[in-house]
């Protein structure tokens, strides 16, 4: 028994002599950086002349092996000794008097190490968190410095640790202890901060001696190493007599009192180092996604991230030349923020302002991309002092020119926002901005009531071709974007009531007209040349939902017997007159493309409209207001309108136009449907819809197309040109007449096949 009893101990103190052996290591490292600060008489000599930066990488090295050696959770006696004796703070004290010089870069490095290498939690402890609080208002205090590295990795690795550990960051708000520790009390801590320590007498003449070891003068060498100071002890005291809720809201509402870590991260990403810039801004980005009550509040009430966001912004748009073309602007590859790496020699090869545009189309991609991450209340507030500050502030007086550079470089800029952004909070301020938040329906005389919105409308009808393309592309973005609002505001509101239809009992001759479509010469769709590729046969027989939308047309038919997808496309199809087609007479201008894409973007569009609950039907007539006068609303009036001049405008605009409607159309709400789709719609006195435009424009086009000699073969020629099928030669007379009536019969058929998926979705699903 006794035996046992001797083994068992035995093997215990075996245990025990590896951690005994370190923590001596440990104490003979610490012991050798504090003799260092009694027996030095040069105070000008750098750290890196010294032995500190190896004692402290081998305590660094001791503390790991240590953790690794034992199981997890525990903690060692290196690390309580460590803990205990507030090393922590003591080399936040050296570090702060950087003395000697180069020790505030060897601190910096010392916690980040400790925090990053360390895998126990080590901030919950008191002895951790206030030494690292402390430490982070020394980072950024002065731009450039040397420390500027350490800096930042020692703040992004607080922030990686209170992302693992939102809870922490209560930690580390507001400055209370600043509030609490006067210049006095301060003194008192750095004499007494090393009192108690062995191996610090020296003969006070000849050593010299920073804040942090003034007070331990004539103190003889004594073995009090393992004795802790207390003087941290009593201030945590003092602090729990006090309310620390109410110390929380004030230091969150005095100015310029946010919590040590956000102010040291905004002063670093000013940093003339990009490098260190972009690494303070992922410390930032990784604070505002912090789901902590707290946090929201701190920057909520606090303007000072968003000054840094803003303010930056304006300078790098006002840095943007007034010249750059807005081709250049669209084409511009995607920019992602952190991943600016250009050099001027590129600058030189490329147009003249890309870095500028670069630089600018980064930093609000970080703008949209911290707004994406941030806590809901944050994200709100962020995107809300971006609309105030620099859309309204900046942007906005820009659009509203009348110079047409001006004009076509801010369009264009705000065509590259819009396709860039991915905050849903930034594109709610995007969409108030371009567009306000009225709800009520327009009507011709209030239709100025958000200037800006009047005005980017107005400039889709500019008497400059380009600015209403870049206007246009820029509505046709918008349209594309997640957010319910913007389809309401340009379009829905003013179709609620659906007062553009007259309400009319179907007779039998309405019946008959229906049934043999709305011109004389439509056919059966599975008759009609222009849908052979709808075949089983055709070479999209490999698509299953192009064979299981013709069986659903012939299966879903109404009492008429002939499907009810068959008349609108007919309708469509046979608007242009056979004289005025000349697809059928090129090769590769078939129907499959147009059906692939119209599926693809039917798709695309219903994805983005699903938790919008949209009805499936039309508002019942019976429930409308018909009274009412119909207004289309200002978009769709000055689309329609440009519509009805297609066989006299550029073919570039023309494309965008029909562009936009065709979008429009692609949209899965009823009334948008039935007010572009449905020729059949019963229209009130002095109303139109899409499909009566088309028949004015047809209408026009076969007066015209009497007065232009060889007509077809000129017709045939343009698209051939325009598909790069025939060389570039002899300008064309009536070319614009000729390319108008190409893109109108590409449009209706397009318009056939957005009407065909849809039904064939709707009966697919």
């Amino acid at each position: 028994m006794f035996s046992k009893v001797t083994c068992i101990l035995q093997h215990a103190m075996e245990a025990l002599t590896p951690s005994l052996a370190l923590r001596e290591d440990f104490v003979y490292h610490w012991k050798a950086i504090t003799q260092y600060y009694i027996e030095t008489s040069d105070a000008k000599a750098p750290v890196t002349n010294t032995n500190i930066p190896s004692h402290l990488e081998q305590m660094m090295d001791i503390l790991v092996q240590e953790e690794n050696e034992l199981e997890s959770g525990e903690t060692g006696p290196c690390m309580e000794y460590l803990l205990h004796h507030k090393i922590l703070e003591m080399l936040y004290t050296l570090g702060k008097d950087d003395c000697p010089p180069g020790m505030k870069q060897q601190v910096l490095v010392f916690y980040t190490k400790l925090l990053g290498r360390i895998q126990q939690p080590l901030l919950p402890h008191t002895n951790v968190h206030k030494p690292v609080q402390k430490l982070i208002g020394l980072c950024g205090e002065v731009l450039a410095t040397p420390t500027e590295n350490e800096e930042v990795q020692f703040l992004c690795i607080v922030c990686a640790k209170l992302k693992e550990d939102p809870y922490l960051i209560n930690f580390f708000l507001g400055n209370q202890l600043k509030s609490l520790a006067s210049k006095g009390t301060s003194n008192v801590i750095s004499e007494d901060a090393l009192k108690g320590q062995d191996s610090l007498s020296a003969d006070s003449g000849q050593s010299y001696q920073p804040e942090a070891l003034s007070g331990v003068n004539g103190v003889q060498h004594t073995d009090s190493m393992d004795e802790p100071s207390h003087w941290l002890d009593d201030l945590c005291t003092s602090l729990g007599d006090l309310d620390i809720t109410s110390l929380l809201e004030a230091s969150i509402v005095c100015s310029k009192q946010d919590y040590n870590l956000v102010n040291s991260l905004l002063n670093l990403a000013r940093s003339p180092d990009g490098r260190i810039a972009v690494k303070a801004c992922e410390g930032l980005m990784l604070l505002v996604s912090l789901p902590e009550p707290p946090v929201a509040k701190c920057f909520t009430q606090s303007i000072c991230l968003s000054e840094l966001l803003t303010d930056r912004l304006t300078s790098l748009y006002k840095a943007l030349p007034r010249s750059v073309d807005p081709l250049d602007i669209e084409t511009m590859e995607a920019i992602n923020w952190g991943l600016d790496s250009y050099s001027h020699k590129e600058d030189a090869l490329a147009f003249p302002g890309k870095r500028d545009l670069i630089s600018f189309l980064s930093w609000f991609d970080y703008c949209d991309q911290l707004i994406k991450e941030a806590q809901k209340t944050t994200a709100v507030f962020l995107a809300k002092a971006v609309h105030e500050r620099f859309f309204t502030g900046v942007l906005e007086p820009q659009l509203m020119q009348t110079s047409e550079m001006d004009i076509l470089t801010s369009t264009a800029l705000l065509h590259r926002i819009v396709r860039q952004v991915t905050s849903a909070d930034l594109l709610q301020e995007i969409v108030v901005f371009i567009l306000g938040d009225q709800r009520e329906p327009e009507t011709l005389a209030e239709i100025g009531r958000h200037p800006l919105r009047q005005r980017l409308i107005e400039h889709c009808d500019h008497i400059s071709d380009e600015i209403s393309i870049t206007t246009l592309r820029m509505f046709e973005h918008l349209l594309q974007k997640p957010n319910e609002n913007i389809l309401y505001n340009l379009v829905l509101k003013n179709l609620e009531e659906r007062n553009y239809t007259e309400y009319k009992p179907s007779c039998s001759e309405d019946r008959d007209v229906a049934e043999n479509g709305l011109l004389t010469g439509a056919v059966h769709l599975e008759g009609d040349w222009l849908f052979t590729d709808i075949s089983p046969d055709n070479t999209l027989s490999n698509q299953e939902w192009l064979r299981s939308s013709a069986r659903a047309s012939l299966d879903h038919s109404q009492n008429d017997g002939k499907p009810e997808v068959h008349k609108i496309v007919n309708s469509f199809l046979c608007l242009v007159p056979d004289e005025a087609k000349s697809s059928y007479r090129v090769e590769g201008c078939g129907y499959d493309t147009y059906l692939r894409d119209a599926y693809r973007q039917f798709q695309d569009s219903c994805a983005i409209c699903l938790r919008w609950e949209w009805p499936g039907s039309p508002k019942a007539l019976e429930k409308c207001n018909l009274e009412g006068a119909f207004f289309e609303g200002h978009f769709l009036k000055v689309l329609l309108d440009r519509m009805g001049r297609l066989l006299d405008q550029p073919y570039n605009v023309n494309l965008q136009v029909t562009s936009v409607l065709s979008r429009l159309s692609l949209f899965p709400h009823p009334h948008i449907h039935e007010y572009l789709l449905d020729p059949y719609v019963n229209l009130a006195s002095g109303c139109r819809s899409l499909f009566s435009v088309i028949i004015r424009v047809v209408g026009d086009l076969m007066v015209r197309i009497q007065c232009v000699e060889n007509f077809v073969p000129k017709l045939l020629l343009v698209r051939k040109r325009l598909l790069g099928l025939e060389p570039k030669g002899p300008v064309i007379d009536h070319i614009t007449l000729l390319e108008g009536v190409i893109v109108l019969e590409e449009f209706c058929k397009e318009l056939a096949t957005i009407a065909f998926v849809k039904y064939h979705t709707s009966f697919t699903q």
